[in-house]
């Protein structure tokens, strides 16, 4: 029986890959907001500047989340109170049933003779 003996390698071969490339913020910003150009310019983007469609993702990704987190959802706003409006005097009549007052500032007068059906078909487009 032949016995099989372990022999240290002789040749060892290293194979380069190329080196790691290293991009700048700024060029990372400039790569993501070509590929985000127009619809569907990912995937040319990444093959244009020899990177991977999953790498701009991440890219992409982060930058969104740098943008959202730069931004605070809320705030305090300064806020000045001044004295309230001194509403107008609505003259009434015999003829006034409902005086409705709009948010942009008109009033809407309906008279006692205004049919009930009518009266709700305006208020429920007013709202």
């Amino acid at each position: 029986m032949d016995v099989h003996k372990l022999r240290p390698f002789e040749r060892l071969e290293i194979v380069a890959t190329g080196r790691r490339r290293r991009w700048s913020d700024d060029e990372k910003l400039r790569i993501v907001m070509e590929s985000q150009s127009a619809p569907r310019m990912v995937s040319m983007t990444a093959r244009r500047h020899g990177i991977s469609r999953s790498q701009l993702g991440t890219w992409l990704r982060s930058f969104r989340a740098e943008r959202l987190s730069s931004h605070p959802a809320s705030a305090f706003v300064p806020v000045l109170v001044g004295p309230e409006p001194v509403p107008e005097p609505v003259a009434v009549t015999d003829e006034t049933a409902i005086v409705v007052e709009l948010p942009t500032g008109g009033r809407l007068r309906m008279s006692a003779s205004t049919p009930p059906a009518l009266a709700a078909a305006v208020l429920k487009a007013l709202r």
